[in-house]
């Protein structure tokens, strides 16, 4: 029994610690530390941040000096060590006084999208390809390697077994270190003052705005709206206008009628796997005109009900201090005026909060909208996605309210059902997005290196004016071929709950986590310290949150009277993190040494065998 660093370890001794023979850990470390480069690659490339633990091993094996490998070093703590817990904001709302000539300049830039992937120029005038800014973007060859790479590598059986080992091994040893730690982790906790899981930042890092309310909110809200707005034209059915009581009449309800029950918008056991019965879920009472009322942000209204019950859920949290949520909205890419729409929604009616990030979420849906003769290729749809970013960042004062929406968006998610068969496999022969014009929709990797593709452009672009960057934060996993998750191993900084990485649905309520998962308050502060670190809010809220230090590596990174974990857990977590690179590293290194012995005994057999 080992004890250092104020808990108890068990190492492991002997050879082939492992569990496998040397040459099977060799042919899985070679291919893991390839796939971590790989990772790194395309995190440095797209400036979306990479595990820093994770760089500083793979910088021993690489012939390249870390700083011109794309990565920044952190920025200096902007945050005192005994800074508040509460970061300070602005007294005045965001989207109250505004105007358009205060925004930065306009830079004259024209754009063009080419081949799927937004180019900028430094002159309007876009027949002078030397005008063409060098703003790096991914090279699609390149990345059908990589990712064919990484398919083989997924179904190579003794890699699959080594990976298999060490996770049973790692499940076993932190089923050790709690055995062994658990009670120093609880008297660590109870010594810090007014903190426990009540009071930490946590953040829900994936949630649908449609459907943050619950049913009970969704209820009384509707019912008010009964009652003041009777008479209010929401709708409009075959060119006639109709008023909220009209609506109500046509489905035969009245404001008595309606119950939980009836509204019947909770996901239940049905819904798990099967996004057909999801999406219902969020029809109120089974009814789209009703949903396309109370909770569309594009509508008669102009999203006003929808606005109002959102921050009607924003003031719940401010009240409740420490939650914190990152709401999904929708942009479907089926007209250029979406983001302009959705930017107005927010800013006209102020929907805003310190509590609140939003998370962009683009539907899979092109097969729908081509059908409907709605998009001409898939080019067209990633143009109306993607120009007006580029624009709102080349001319702020052109699309005033969208540039201001910007500021609170933290990045991209891809979402449908992921278990939709696929007629297509991503590779060199695919046509490009310009000439993609049949009415079968595109695999998932296509949708996502396109995504990523402009998404990287943006963030250079952004980065030349000091604007903040956006990530890639996908639904993986959830459902369908295993192989979405290389794709999302590629390119996204992180993921949205992937099922298939557990193999379980994924409930969200940390109260229920604890009674399923039978977790610890240790085990709920540590996740909701890693919710922070993976959302979207800024480096400096941050600092406050976890405190000044949090982008540190181990414990020196931890502060307990702001994040309730005990040092003891994080320094398990990187002690382990740190034994599993060297286990990888250091085999791929001894490699180099044993080729070199065996080449001499080559050359030794092979002079005896001339004889």
């Amino acid at each position: 029994m080992a004890q250092g660093g104020g808990f108890q370890r068990v190492p492991i001794s002997g050879e082939e610690k492992c569990g496998v023979p040397f040459t099977d850990l060799l042919d899985a470390a070679k291919s893991v530390v390839k796939a971590l480069f790989l990772r790194e690659k395309y995190m440095g490339l797209s400036l979306q941040s990479f595990c820093k633990t994770t760089a500083r091993y793979l910088q021993e094996l690489s012939e390249k000096p870390l700083e011109t490998r794309g990565y920044e070093e952190a920025p200096e703590p902007p945050v005192a060590a005994d800074a508040p817990v509460h970061p300070p904001f602005a007294e005045q709302h965001p989207y109250e006084t505004w105007d358009p000539q205060t925004m930065p300049v306009d830079l004259g830039f024209g754009l063009k999208m080419v081949d799927g992937v937004v180019h900028v120029y430094t002159k309007q005038d876009l027949t002078d390809k030397s005008t063409e800014l060098d703003l790096p973007y991914p090279d699609l060859q390149e990345f059908i390697a990589d990712m064919n790479f990484l398919m083989a590598l997924i179904i190579n059986g003794p890699i699959k077994s080594f990976c298999y080992r060490r996770l049973q091994y790692l499940s076993s040893k932190f089923q050790m270190h709690v055995l062994l730690n658990e009670m120093k982790e609880l008297a660590a906790q109870k010594k810090v003052p007014h903190r426990d899981f009540y009071n930490i930042r946590k953040v829900d890092t994936h949630i649908h705005a449609s459907s943050c309310m619950n049913q009970k909110h969704l209820l009384r809200f509707i019912k008010r709206a009964m009652k003041k707005h009777l008479d209010e034209i929401v709708h409009v059915e075959k060119g006639k206008e109709q008023t909220l009581k009209e609506v109500f009449e046509t489905m035969n309800l009245t404001a008595y009628d309606l119950s939980v029950d009836t509204l019947d918008v909770h996901a239940d056991r049905n819904t798990f796997h099967r996004f057909d019965k999801f999406n219902a879920k969020y029809n109120p009472i089974g009814e789209s005109i009703l949903r396309e009322i109370f909770i569309k942000t594009d509508n008669r209204v102009s999203g006003k009900y929808f606005a109002h019950i959102i921050k009607e859920v924003m003031s719940d949290l401010e009240e409740s201090k420490y939650q914190n949520a990152e709401l999904r909205l929708s942009i479907y890419g089926r007209s250029r005026d979406e983001w302009d729409k959705l930017a107005r929604w927010a800013v006209n009616h102020r929907v805003h909060s310190n509590n609140v990030r939003w998370l962009v979420q683009v539907p899979r849906l092109f097969d729908v909208y081509r059908t409907k003769k709605q998009l001409a290729n898939f080019q067209e749809m990633l143009e109306n996605i993607f120009l007006p970013l580029y624009e709102a960042t080349v001319h702020p004062a052109q699309h005033p309210e969208l540039h201001l929406f910007l500021e609170h968006v933290s990045g991209f998610d891809s979402v449908d059902d992921e278990s939709k068969p696929e007629h297509h496999i991503f590779n060199l022969d695919s046509p490009l997005p310009g000439n993609w014009v049949e009415e079968d929709n595109p695999p998932y990797s296509y949708y996502l290196y396109y995504m990523y593709a402009n998404m990287t452009v943006l963030n250079h672009l952004r980065r030349k004016r000091g604007f903040h960057t956006f990530v890639l934060r996908p639904h993986c996993g959830e459902a369908g071929p295993i192989h979405h998750l290389v794709s999302g191993f590629m390119v996204s900084e992180n993921i949205s709950h992937g099922l298939l990485l557990r193999k379980e649905p994924l409930m969200e309520e940390y109260s229920i986590a604890t009674q399923v998962w039978k977790l610890s308050s240790c085990d709920m502060c540590e996740l909701a310290r890693n919710s922070v670190l993976m959302s979207g809010f800024s480096h400096k809220v941050k600092s406050y949150w976890l405190g000044p230090h949090y982008l540190k590596e181990g414990p020196e990174g931890n502060d307990i009277r702001r994040t309730n974990v005990p040092d003891i857990r994080v320094s398990y977590r990187f002690e382990t993190l740190c034994q599993e690179l060297t286990l990888i590293t250091q085999a791929v290194q001894t490699e180099e040494l044993e080729t070199i012995q065996e080449e001499d005994a080559l050359t030794i057999t092979s002079t005896l065998g001339t004889h």
